[in-house]
């Protein structure tokens, strides 16, 4: 079965200035949270899927464990060349299968890697959250970083009250991802995404899952798409932007002219800017 979008992290140098700027979004910020690797986060949340905000706020706190590796360390290196859209995380049914299908195609990039950690409620009262996570890797160069995720206590994370935005967002549309050869992604985008049927079109390859589709562009068709720059992939493929289904474009805008947020118009998008939105681009679209 395909796997849908679980997450994506927007890793930044700031992590107050993004969790500020995902508020003038229009969007509920969730509290600030600590991994015993040295990151931390903000949590945006959607139906069955959310933005992870977050920075490397601790960096002697890294060592040699698999998510400090593949997690810290990675984002660490990120944010030393950019910031931005950093990993793509897909929902899981299955850890170890997972780990068993991408290690039969060669893109296993750990073994399965499993923490838990203390969360609040809207209440504020305490409770814990579980996840065990598998990385994947693409062959070819890339500069973002891939996983799955499976929640042990999904019942102590997803909360109805933080998923009612101001601006009216409601869920995800889609992630899209730039290469210069969007083709010579092809087989690593159907081995992690677990979905034979792929479509080529002249904007690239895309495939669909139960939950968002995930687009890879040329920059050439990014560009004409959005309207804006595509991010630089002289290192590879890279992880752009985060399409979102909005209910009410009023108040949307709203939210944006109140939060004295830049946006444009693009082809009934409304798209807020990499400049603006601290390395990403992020496209809202009617649901």
């Amino acid at each position: 079965m395909p796997r849908g979008l679980d997450h994506i992290v927007h890793a930044v140098r700031d992590l107050d200035a993004v969790a500020d700027l995902y508020r003038r979004l229009g969007f509920v910020v969730g509290a600030r949270n600590r991994h015993p690797w040295g990151t931390h986060n903000h949590i945006v949340q959607l139906p069955g899927f959310f933005v992870e905000l977050l920075t490397v706020g601790e960096p002697d706190k890294l060592g040699d464990d698999g998510f400090s590796r593949n997690f810290g360390a990675f984002n660490q290196s990120f944010l030393a060349r950019q910031e931005g859209l950093s990993i793509l995380i897909l929902e899981s049914a299955d850890s170890k299968a997972d780990h068993r299908e991408f290690a039969r195609a060669d893109i296993a990039a750990s073994d399965v890697l499993s923490f838990s950690r203390e969360g609040r409620r809207p209440d504020g009262s305490a409770m814990t959250v579980g996840f065990s996570l598998v990385f994947a890797r693409d062959p070819t160069p890339a500069d973002a970083g891939f996983a799955t995720c499976h929640q042990s206590n999904p019942e102590n994370f997803w909360n109805a009250a933080f998923q009612k935005h101001p601006n009216t967002v409601n869920a995800v549309a889609g992630a899209v991802l730039v290469a210069e050869n969007p083709t010579d992604h092809h087989i690593f985008l159907s081995a992690f995404v677990g979905e034979r049927e792929l479509h080529a079109t002249s904007l690239g390859v895309s495939v669909a899952t139960p939950r968002g589709d995930i687009q890879i562009m040329d920059p050439a068709a990014y560009r004409s798409q959005f309207g804006v720059e595509p991010p630089d992939v002289k290192q590879g493929l890279r992880l752009a932007a985060i399409r979102f289904k909005v209910s009410n474009r009023n108040a949307l805008i709203a939210a944006l002219e109140t939060g004295e947020v830049d946006f444009a118009a693009h082809m009934a998008l409304t798209v807020v800017p990499p400049a603006q939105a601290l390395g990403a681009t992020l496209v809202f679209e009617a649901a």
